[in-house]
């Protein structure tokens, strides 16, 4: 079922320790059970299962629940052992694992949506089960009655979901690329703000209530760092994925931000350093630096009897420039541009080699990953994908040795 993994690395990157197997379709989510050596994981099989370690260092499966529907996101509340699964029919259901790991008993269906279900949180405090699906709408649902408590819609399918436990705020991303700031309530909510940045559909958010930070990713390949408690509207850009990122994780304690791409890129971020904002891109009819004319702007071309060129911008200002006033290439990392963009001569002169030092590190899951979570206590991480493979990792020779520290996530 589960091969165990015996490689040590050269260099510093991810161990892989062990790769579980097993499951018939794609793994849409795995989580790390904190203090046990085990996995829970959820299918499009129409399988929940719990893997424990055994003494042969392979995970076997001590639970093999089938359900009616595929199941798309789970949420686990280890305290309490209660763990919901969302469903790809729309409904999420809530099941208490016994303290062995060898049971799992069902305990109520919620009907929280009208199709599949993409993300879902649960919290004690309020007894709340939080859920976004392709319904369009973010639905909350008190798990004492089983009642709907309230519900809001989009203008396009609700992809993933963070909460403020404390706060009771939700940030919802969309597939419209927009991130939405909902303050829930018992039978009503308001809506605080809409954040837009992304130039494709959000894939993953990840909330750390203690700096007050949002951190966003998508399929426009890009993360972007939201300062939610600085409330001036600071946002920083970080580009180094090839595809999609459909995962994130802050860890406070050593400030690096991983995330995960579907092409199986995982990445290292150092956050514990001072980056400067990615400018806006400015509008212009000519090059701001030559000043010929841009393709669209016929009155300049017909008065100076020349083609328009095409526009490009640097990433460094921002202005508006030809391909021939930016033909450098160049990274920027204290920017988040950690491969080579585009920057307009000027810009490019004025970069130094030390300026190039990266802020981040690249390594290769070598499959696809849809999901990713971590134990910083244990410095673990745990992804899955439609390969139908779990892979668990061993990345304290990446983030630093502060993950022994004891810190457990919510």
């Amino acid at each position: 079922m589960a091969a165990e993994i015996h490689s040590r690395p050269q260099t510093a990157r991810p161990v892989l320790l062990n790769k579980i197997e097993g499951h018939s379709d794609a793994v849409n989510a795995a989580v790390l059970i904190p203090k046990e050596d085990g996995v829970i994981t959820v299918s499009e099989d129409r399988t929940i299962r719990v893997w424990l370690k055994r003494d042969s260092g392979q995970y076997w499966p001590s639970i093999y629940h089938t359900v009616s529907s595929p199941c798309s996101c789970m949420s686990y509340h280890h305290d309490s052992r209660r763990i919901f699964i969302g469903q790809d029919n729309g409904a999420v259901v809530e099941f208490l694992i016994s303290e062995d790991f060898n049971k799992m008993n069902q305990v109520k269906t919620y009907p929280a949506h009208q199709n599949r279900v993409s993300s879902m949180v649960f919290s004690l405090e309020s007894e709340w089960v939080v859920s976004t699906g392709h319904d369009k709408s973010v639905s909350w649902m008190c798990t004492q009655s089983g009642s709907m408590l309230g519900r809001h819609y989009f203008t396009s399918w609700a992809s993933c979901l963070q909460y403020d436990y404390e706060t009771q705020h939700a940030f919802i991303g969309d597939y419209s690329g927009q991130i939405t700031l909902l303050k829930l309530e018992k039978q009503t909510y308001s809506t605080i703000t809409t954040l837009k940045g992304h130039e494709g559909s959000i894939g993953s958010l990840w909330w750390d209530p203690v700096q007050r930070l949002l951190f966003s990713g998508a399929s426009d390949h890009s993360i972007i760092m939201w300062d939610i408690g600085g409330r001036k509207g600071r946002t920083l850009l970080l580009q180094g994925h090839h595809e999609r990122v459909q995962a994130l994780r802050y860890l406070q304690f050593t400030r690096q931000l991983l995330s995960c791409s579907a092409d199986g890129g995982i990445a290292v971020w150092n956050m514990d350093t001072q980056r400067e904002e990615a400018p806006q891109w400015l509008d212009s009819d000519s090059c701001q630096k030559c000043e010929q004319p841009f393709f669209w702007n016929i009155k300049q071309m017909w008065d100076t009897k020349t083609l328009g060129l095409r526009q490009h911008h640097c990433r460094k200002c921002g202005k508006a420039v030809c391909g021939k006033c930016s033909s450098k290439r160049s990274t920027f990392p204290i920017m988040g541009f950690e491969f080579s963009v585009r920057v307009c001569d000027a810009c490019f002169d004025t970069i130094k080699e030390e300026d190039r030092t990266p802020l981040a590190t690249f390594h290769e899951g070598k499959h696809n990953i849809a999901h990713m979570d971590m134990d910083p206590s244990r410095g673990l991480m745990v992804t899955c994908g439609s390969d139908r493979i779990v892979k668990i990792w061993d990345m304290t020779q990446v983030v630093g040795s502060s993950l022994a520290t004891g810190f457990s996530p919510r």
